[in-house]
């Protein structure tokens, strides 16, 4: 697959999303602008976790804005207590849920602490983790393939660094370099999952909370 046409299956994929540089901060104010009309909030660390919550969402068949619902990526745990800050009073009556992986449990369950019925839903070890069980390697290469990724793969696996790590931590290492990457797989990973009913325990959970 030549370099145009991957581009071009990359924009499809990430159509309606911020991407680029300046991604998180656009797409962090995006959804701050829907706010003030929303009953909940589902705050996630970054616009990969936002892609897989929404992708999750309208496979169930909902539709989260109809809902009163808001993904808000925060920009990385660490800026839970900042964002829950500039919510004010308005905040208490919202019902928060988070999503964030096993190494920032912590601080989103601090966080989120003193919040009016709210929930946290831990990954394990991270998204990529779970959407990779999820499927199984095979599958995920496969997926790669599709989207003329599986060179891309290859290169990293023979990679002295990685050439004798597991095949779930290849891909967790290749799905997580860069951010649009991040992105797109995080909506085609979620769309495989939710065609072979495998979605991962803790977005089910998320979106069930909400």
């Amino acid at each position: 697959m030549d370099a145009a046409t991957r581009r071009a299956l990359a924009g499809q994929t990430l159509g309606g999303y911020a991407h680029g540089p300046d991604a998180p901060l656009r797409a962090t104010a995006r959804a701050l602008a829907k706010v003030g009309a929303a009953a909940a909030l589902i705050l996630v660390e970054g616009v990969s976790d936002q892609v897989a919550v929404e992708t999750a969402a309208a496979a169930r068949g909902r539709d989260l804005d109809a809902d009163g619902v808001v993904v808000v990526p925060i920009g990385g745990a660490h800026a839970i207590g900042r964002f829950l800050g500039t919510l004010g009073p308005a905040g208490t009556a919202l019902r928060l849920a988070g999503l964030c992986d096993l190494r920032e449990a912590e601080l989103f369950r601090r966080g989120l602490a003193g919040a009016h019925r709210a929930t946290v839903h831990v990954c394990v070890e991270d998204l990529e983790d779970e959407l990779i069980r999820a499927l199984g390697v095979a599958a995920v290469e496969a997926l790669c393939d599709t989207q003329g990724d599986l060179t891309s793969l290859r290169s990293l696996q023979r990679q002295p660094a990685w050439r004798d790590q597991p095949p779930d931590a290849q891909l967790r290492r290749f799905l997580g370099s860069g951010a649009r990457r991040k992105q797109r797989y995080a909506r085609l990973l979620v769309d495989a999952a939710a065609v072979h009913g495998t979605v991962p325990a803790p977005l089910d959970a998320l979106l069930t909370a909400v």
